[in-house]
């Protein structure tokens, strides 16, 4: 723990391994997560509609799972960090109306199982 899914409109010009790098060390700093147990991935999307109007648009969505127990200013220091990383990942496309957001969800710690086999 923790998973961290990114979701992208494929108009986007992102280099999605590198940027899941960049979260991943940013995340590994707070000292809330041993560096091993962040797990991220990302998803791009060919079919995206955002809105009515045919404006060029895109978005980045990352939505960051952690067990259940922070504090709202931890998971707030989460999401923060993550959308400052997003947003000097890269040089975002001019005339294209980006909207980046991160959300923090939580796993019941009960309820969640794991195995880890290194071999």
């Amino acid at each position: 723990m923790p998973h961290l899914t990114v979701e992208y409109s494929s108009n986007l010009p992102l280099q999605a391994r590198e940027l899941l790098l960049q979260i991943n060390e940013s995340l590994a700093e707070t000292g809330h997560f041993k560096e091993i147990d962040i797990k991220s991935r990302a998803i791009r999307f060919d079919e995206v509609v955002i809105g009515t109007e045919p404006a060029a648009r895109a978005f980045l969505h990352a939505r960051l799972l952690i067990l259940k127990g922070r504090s709202t200013e931890v998971k707030r220091e989460l999401s923060e960090r993550v959308l400052a990383v997003i947003q000097a990942a890269q040089a975002w496309p001019q005339g294209l109306d980006v909207q980046l957001c991160v959300e923090v969800l939580e796993i019941d710690k009960e309820t969640y199982a794991k195995a880890h086999l290194a071999n």
